[in-house]
């Protein structure tokens, strides 16, 4: 079976930055195995298949607006919600697909999220917001990562609070250590004060098979709540400091968190996969 695959950097501003992500779309969904085999072979954060076929009893809540199945895979996992991966397929969609489109809808096993592109290009997804809850912190983690820890809280992600940004930034943890979390990942991050950011924040992952993802959506999902409360503002600007480095617009709307960010196509091609 040929299947496009695409390769689109999300939350990038240019080429080579932000979070590289590999869209599939699928006439139909196919065994779960080869799924996660196609994953592993793009051996990317998370790749995105979608197809145009909801689920049987499924009604998407715009009619108007063209709406898809869409899955994401790490090389290890099936995950629950993934941004990055969502901007780019829906960057492929708007652009190969539905070019006149103004919203596109996603139903996903985090429910409905939906994406709009501005007329200067950026893309605006609507995200369940997810609050953290503080925990204590492990006295074993706080030594993997090589810095004092401030405060711990646990939302689907470890969250690590540190002094500083510049801490974030040079922060050189013992990855075998994380790798074992029995957690999808950990975020650590602190105020972004000293920099042009409201928020600094790296994503090392345990159950999730990703050593460190260079842009996290689904963490500034748990970042928003966090850190609205915390510097008192609902518009951030948050900075993932990872050695490609991406920027996320915040807005926190409650029980929704809305990131903005930019899209780069860097490859197009297509797939064999079996039948």
């Amino acid at each position: 079976m040929k299947v496009p695959l695409v390769q689109i950097d999300a939350f990038a501003d240019a080429l080579f930055k932000g979070n590289p992500a590999a869209v599939m779309p699928l006439p139909h969904w196919l065994p779960d195995g080869v799924l996660q085999q196609a994953a592993e072979e793009n051996n990317l954060s998370e790749t995105a298949f979608l197809v145009k076929t909801l689920p049987n009893g499924v009604q998407a809540p715009k009619p108007a607006h063209p709406a898809y199945h869409l899955r994401w895979f790490t090389p290890a996992v099936e995950v629950d919600l993934c941004g990055h991966a969502t901007m780019a397929a829906a960057s492929y969609l708007f652009d190969d697909e539905h070019p006149e489109a103004k919203e596109l809808q996603f139903y996903t096993r985090s429910g409905w999220l939906s994406v709009t592109r501005s007329t200067d290009g950026q893309y605006t997804m609507d995200f369940p917001s997810e609050i953290p809850v503080p925990v204590a912190i492990e006295p074993t983690l706080s030594k993997a990562l090589g810095v004092p820890v401030i405060e711990a809280l646990r939302a689907t992600d470890l969250i690590y609070m540190v002094e500083d940004a510049q801490t974030v930034i040079d922060l050189s943890p013992d990855l075998a250590v994380l790798a074992a979390l029995p957690v999808r990942g950990m975020i650590v991050t602190a105020p972004g004060t000293g920099t042009e950011y409201d928020v600094v924040s790296r994503w090392f992952g345990g159950e999730a098979g990703v050593s460190e993802d260079p842009v996290t959506g689904s963490a500034h999902c748990q970042l928003a709540p966090l850190w609205a409360e915390r510097l008192g503002k609902n518009e951030m600007l948050a900075r993932q400091a990872s050695a490609r480095g991406g920027t996320v617009r915040i807005n926190f709307e409650g029980e929704r968190t809305l990131l903005t960010g930019r899209c780069v196509r860097f490859m197009e091609g297509t797939a064999f996969l079996p039948r």
